[in-house]
Parts: structure tokens; sequence; C-alpha cells
């Protein structure tokens, strides 16, 4: 009880007078807080201490996010806008960059390369004895380098046949993958049957 009355005295002559109504009110707690065996000694100073500073707190809040609101979206739209406009120049400058990259490495594209023509030659089958390989004798004409004259060369190649090309048949050969140790060629059109 001595220490409730010590209380009592320490809130009368720090606080000003007040209503007889809220000092029984702020002092009922107490009581209920005595009763259960709770220290009270400091907590009606604290508390009101704490309200006082929690209400500073909150208007000096107020008024510093106030400032900062109208300081802080320029800022950031500035900040926002430059992290924009660089990103869109660094992706442009690696994409650029990749397509430089990927066009070295592989070429051109597809549409805008150019597709050579592979290597077309027109001769006579002079062997049908393997199975899908013909012997194809390609004569040509060529001008000797001294003598300037006129001299044939003639040329064998084994090509690949799926068309079913006979001794003497004239047909047109086209380069293509190695199928075998000597076969680079296959035959695509048979131009004239030979006569039987």
């Amino acid at each position: 009880m001595a220490r409730k009355k010590k209380e009592e005295e320490a809130t009368q002559s720090t606080e000003p007078q007040t209503d007889s109504t809220e000092e029984a009110v702020s002092a009922a707690p107490a009581d209920d807080a005595a009763a259960a065996g709770e220290d009270t000694r400091a907590e009606p100073l604290e508390a009101e201490g704490a309200e006082t500073d929690k209400k500073a707190k909150r208007t000096s809040t107020k008024k510093a996010a106030d400032a900062t609101v109208d300081v802080e979206p320029s800022l950031v739209d500035d900040v926002v806008d430059t992290a924009a406009a660089v990103v869109e120049t660094v992706a442009e400058v690696v994409g650029k960059g990749a397509a430089d990259l990927v066009s070295a490495i592989v070429g051109p594209s597809a549409a805008t390369a150019k597709q050579h023509k592979r290597a077309e030659k027109i001769g006579i089958v002079s062997s049908d004895k393997m199975t899908k390989t013909v012997v194809v004798r390609v004569d040509r004409v060529v001008k000797h380098p001294v003598y300037r004259k006129y001299v044939k060369k003639r040329k064998k190649f084994m090509a690949h046949d799926e068309l079913g090309a006979r001794i003497g048949d004239k047909v047109k050969i086209v380069e293509t993958r190695p199928l075998s140790a000597r076969k680079r060629w296959r035959v695509v059109e048979i131009i004239h049957r030979a006569e039987l």
C-alpha cells in the first residue's frame, strides 16, 4: 500500500490538475496491476512519455514523408527514365553484337545468302556393272596452252544412280557429298537413252 500512495503522489505532482474521473480511471488500472502482483512503479510516467513521444514521432514522420514525397517522385522518375534508356541502349548493342557474331559464325542468313550452284557435268555412261553406281565419261575440248590447238580431254566420274541409267545413256551428274571412297557425284537426269 505504501508503494501505491507514493506512485499516486508522484503522478499527481507531475500531472497538472485534471478531472477526478480521469484520475479514477487512471488509478483503476494501477490498482488492478498491483492486485495481480505486477510492478507498476514507473509505468504511468513511461506510458505518458511514450505516448507524447509517439505523437511527436508520428507528426515529424508525416512531415518528413510529405517532404520526401514532393522531392522523391521527380528523382525517382528521373532515375527510372535514365535506367530505362540505358537498358534499351544496352539491349540494342547486345542484339546487334549477337547478330554480327552469329552471322560471322554461321554466315549470312538463308534469305540473304547466295545459293551456290553445284557443279554439273554432262557425260555418257561407260559402265553400269556396280549396284546403284555408274561410271560417267565426260568429254571436253580444251585449247592447248603452248600449241594453241584444241585437244579432247576425257575424265571418268563415279556417280550414284537411282534412275537406272545404262551404258551409252547421256546423263547429267551433279556433285554431292562423298558417298563412298571415290563416289562424289549423282545422276540427276537421263538426257538421252541409248539405242539397243
